[in-house]
């Protein structure tokens, strides 16, 4: 599944203001599969439990560097067009583990399954997000 690369050098991952703010840790990071780490602590809603927007937003971030690690074989960039999520199971404490692998890499468009699960393993949220290759800006 992995194109080999075009005299590119594959993207590594830096994390944005929000990623920084939600605590994120990048775990793995290969055009195979990108793994990250998130506290429910200090990402929760009024409720005490982890915040939905939360997870859309790590879910989206994590989806969005698998799909530029992709993109930058092939001397590109990805810019998100579709992410939908659906959420399983609620939390209150923990970590979460937000882990992203590829459904369709292409040369135009990518698609990749966002899985959060908590420290048992158990599914709380599943995303799918879909990215636009686009050729990088001088």
């Amino acid at each position: 599944m992995t194109p080999e690369p075009r005299n590119a050098e594959l993207w590594k991952i830096t994390l944005g203001e929000l990623d920084e703010k939600m605590g994120v840790k990048i775990v793995e990071e290969s055009v195979e599969r990108v793994v990250a780490t998130m506290p429910v602590e200090g990402n929760r809603q009024s409720f005490g439990l982890l915040h939905g927007g939360a997870s859309l937003a790590v879910g989206e971030a994590v989806g969005s560097w698998a799909a530029v690690i992709h993109a930058s074989t092939l001397g590109k960039t990805a810019v998100g067009v579709d992410v939908s999520a659906t959420h399983h199971k609620s939390a209150r404490e923990g970590i979460i583990t937000v882990t992203a692998t590829p459904i369709h890499l292409g040369g135009t468009l990518t698609t990749h399954e966002v899985v959060i699960t908590n420290e048992g393993g158990q599914r709380l949220c599943t995303l799918r997000i879909t990215n636009l290759l686009l050729d990088r800006k001088a």
